[in-house]
This record gives structure tokens, C-alpha cells and sequence, in this order.
């Protein structure tokens, strides 16, 4: 097999190659037979590809700080498949929703380490995290903090909180997914003194253990320079805090958000260059402040799912505008992944079957949804694409699936983990009958 005529080959997952046949082949599967097999569209997941991310992550933050805990932001995608990688491969959870939480509890994941997120958590999810045990929870704002600490005195537990700030600090990326800044909905902001009255209540809560701090800037921070501002402003105010309230700071969460490549000229940092720079910041303040040294938790999702996922969709009609626009029409669309209509995400996207065929030809690869906004790649370079061809689009490992919808009751599509040239069925296709299930008349 061979890649070295591929372009945009490093997009998709580490296992990929080219059969002789000209087919792209994941996980020494060829795709064009997994189309046949589970049909379109149809997400691909490779196994080595995401536990080599955990390992990279793991690997490369402990190397620079050992107390570092990796915790999978589950919101990219989960489910039961991927939650026994991540407890196999030894990381922590962090969940947003009793949903979440529950899909972490079913495959018996350490709850100790999963970290509980969200701005309004609901006193049922917050009844639900109590009552199986999980390991930190993560206050957003006044009212959890009061409500947490009387649902925790109910059950006559004491429950260890972190605390997330807004630390003020702009990421530089879609507004829709800044997270860090004054005005977000997430957070104690530290400008306006609200931060400081959370930890003095925190600290006198009569069942609560502060911890530590949180803060989460958004994604993808495809800059480090974010990151170590607010590293500085929060070790700041930790020991700011420390000195007013006696608070000392063992854990230290810093969020994820990490970017990846999409297109064949992004330019991103390496997970090595994220690491050593945060831990960088963090090992020079904590000496230079006289803190403790912290544990540090980091919240990957999008660059340890992005990679290992695939989608594949077969082309249907082919409209020809002379001398305007070349449109590919996909199985797919806005249904499975919403993110370019969304976000304006950009992603490459290869003819799966044709693989080694030079790319000569400008197309719009379209959805079959009734939106003209439902394009799923903008302008991109195709071998001549026809009906019946499979159209490959890497870099989906991560939220399309969870923000999949059954607009215009289209069934969502199955998923296959493939490794060692097996695939395993993770999530079977969505039938008709499944979007009537919860009907009543």
C-alpha cells in the first residue's frame, strides 16, 4: 500500500493508506467495502489513531509536569465504545449532562475521576451526580454553588468542588465557542470581584471541599499565548485568594480547547508545543508566587476524537452550472454535521474510491437537506467525482455526531470502529421507525 501520491493523506487517521485498487484503506479496512457493507453516510472510527492521542496526550504532559491528569471532554462524542477506550487507556471523564454522566456510568468508569461541567446543571443532575459518587464538580455560579451545597447536606456527604473562573482572556476563535471572556455565560468573571466572593463562600460552605480552580478559554485556541495569560491570571488570584482566605490551590484544570488541523494549511501548535508551554507557565508562576504545585488537569476532546473520525457518503447527482459552479451532491448533509453551517468549519475531502486520480476538478460538495446552506465543503479539489463514487471527509471524529439532528427526519447514521482490518458496529443506523419510537398519538 501507499500514501505518498495522496494529498491531504495526514488529515486522516495514522493507519491510513491506498490499496492497489485505488481505495483509501483505514485501520487496514478498505472504506469503499465498509460503504457496502453499513451503507451511507457512515462514520469511521480508528482505534489506534485515538489511543495514541491518549498516550500522546499523557505522555507529553507528565513528561514536563507528572501530576497531570488527562479527562476527556466527552462533549466532542461519547459513547459506551469510546468510554471503554478512555477508561482502559486510563483517563478521566469530563461530562456536561446527567446523559453523559449516565453513558460513563453504564461502562462502570471510575467515577472519582470524572469532572462535572455546565453552566445551569439541574438539581435532577446534580441529585444523580451526588448519588453515584462523582469525583469533582465544577461550580459556575451562585446559585449551583448554594444549591450544591444543599443537596450535598441533604445526603450528609461532602462533596470536592472546583471552581471555574472567566478570566477575561479573548482565544481568538468563533465567537459561538469563546468561553473564556468577561461577558461569557460561563464562570465567575475575576474582573468584577464575583470571583473572590466564590471562593469565600466555597470556603465556608458547610459541605463543600474547594479544590481548586477551573477555566475554560474555548475552541479551537489555535494559539498558545491564551493560554499562559490566563495561566498568570489565575495563579494570580489563587494566591490572592490564599492570603484572604487561607485557600491553597491542588488543583489546577486549564479546560482544553486545543485545535487541530481541518485543511491541508492549517497551521497549528503539536500537542508537544501545548504542553510544554502551558506547563512552562505553570512550573515558573507556582516558584515564582510560592504555591504549591498543583495537579494539573487538561480537558482534550476535539484533538484526541478529530483525527481518528471519518465520514463517507456517496455521491447522487452532479449539477453542472456552466462556467459558475461544479456541485457534488453527498447522502449526507447539515443532518450529520452541522458545523460548517454552524461555525463556517473548512474541511478537505478526497474520492475515496479514486484515491490516487490527480484532483483536477473545483466542486462544492452539497447535502440532501432543504437548506441551501447545507454544504458540507466549500470549493474544494476532487478527482472526478460521480454517482455511485464514496466522497471520504476527515477530521469528523469530533462534535458532528453529537450535534447530529433528524432534520427533515433523516435517520442519523451508524458508526464502525475498525482496527487490524476488523469493524466493529459502535452505533447502528437509525431506521424509520426509530424517529417514530417516541410518538404518541
Amino acid at each position: 500500500m501507499s500514501t505518498k501520491t495522496v494529498p491531504k493523506v495526514n488529515l486522516f487517521p495514522l493507519t491510513t493508506e491506498v490499496n492497489k485498487q485505488g481505495h483509501l484503506c483505514i485501520g487496514d479496512c478498505d472504506v469503499v467495502e465498509l460503504a457496502e457493507e453499513f451503507g451511507t453516510p457512515l462514520y469511521i472510527f480508528d482505534e489506534f489513531t485515538l489511543r495514541h492521542k491518549c498516550c500522546e496526550f499523557k505522555d507529553e504532559f507528565c513528561k514536563y509536569h507528572p501530576d497531570t491528569l488527562v479527562i476527556y471532554a466527552s462533549k466532542a462524542f461519547l459513547n459506551k465504545a469510546l468510554a471503554l477506550i478512555f477508561k482502559e487507556e486510563r483517563l478521566g471523564l469530563d461530562v456536561v449532562s446527567g446523559g453523559e454522566l449516565s453513558i460513563a456510568h453504564s461502562v462502570d468508569f471510575p467515577l472519582d475521576k470524572v469532572y462535572f461541567h455546565g453552566n445551569n446543571k439541574t438539581p435532577e443532575e446534580l441529585k444523580l451526580a451526588l448519588d453515584l459518587g462523582v469525583g469533582k464538580i465544577v461550580v459556575d455560579n451562585f446559585y449551583e454553588l448554594e444549591l450544591l451545597n444543599r443537596l450535598a447536606r441533604k445526603r450528609g456527604i461532602d462533596q470536592n468542588i472546583l471552581l471555574r473562573l472567566s478570566p477575561g482572556v479573548d482565544p481568538h476563535t468563533h465567537g459561538y465557542t469563546t468561553t473564556g471572556t468577561i461577558e461569557s455565560k460561563f464562570g465567575f468573571p475575576l474582573a468584577t470581584g464575583q470571583a473572590e466572593e466564590a471562593v469565600n463562600r466555597a470556603s465556608s460552605a458547610s459541605n463543600l471541599n474547594l479544590l481548586g480552580l477551573h477555566f475554560h478559554l474555548g475552541s479551537p485556541v489555535s494559539e498558545i499565548q491564551p493560554y499562559e495569560l490566563a495561566i498568570e491570571l489565575a495563579l494570580g488570584f489563587a494566591r490572592e485568594m490564599g492570603k484572604k482566605f487561607d485557600f491553597n490551590i491542588g488543583e489546577f484544570d486549564i479546560g482544553g480547547g486545543f485545535a487541530v488541523p481541518y485543511t491541508a494549511d492549517s497551521r497549528v501548535p503539536t500537542i508537544g508545543e501545548y504542553a510544554r508551554a502551558i506547563t512552562d507557565k505553570l512550573n515558573s508562576l507556582v516558584s515564582g508566587l510560592g504555591l504549591n504545585r498543583p495537579r494539573l488537569i487538561v480537558e482534550p476532546g476535539r484533538a484526541i476524537v478529530a483525527q481518528a473520525g471519518v465520514a463517507l457518503y456517496k455521491v447522487g447527482a452532479v449539477k453542472e452550472i456552466p462556467g459558475i459552479k461544479r456541485y457534488v451532491c453527498v447522502d449526507g448533509g447539515i443532518s450529520d454535521n452541522i458545523r460548517p453551517a454552524l461555525y463556517g468549519a473548512k474541511y478537505e475531502a478526497l474520492v475515496a474510491n479514486k484515491a490516487l486520480e490527480s484532483e483536477g476538478n473545483m466542486v462544492t460538495i452539497a447535502g440532501k437537506l432543504c437548506e441551501s446552506g447545507d454544504i458540507l465543503v466549500q470549493d474544494v479539489n476532487l478527482a472526478a467525482a460521480r454517482p455511485g463514487d464514496i466522497i471520504a471527509i476527515p477530521v469528523c471524529g469530533a462534535y458532528s455526531i453529537p450535534m447530529a439532528s433528524n432534520y427533515n427526519a433523516l435517520p442519523r447514521p451508524a458508526i464502525v470502529m475498525v482496527k487490524e482490518g476488523r469493524a466493529r458496529l459502535i452505533r447502528r443506523r437509525e431506521t424509520y421507525q426509530d424517529l417514530m419510537s417516541l410518538d404518541l398519538i
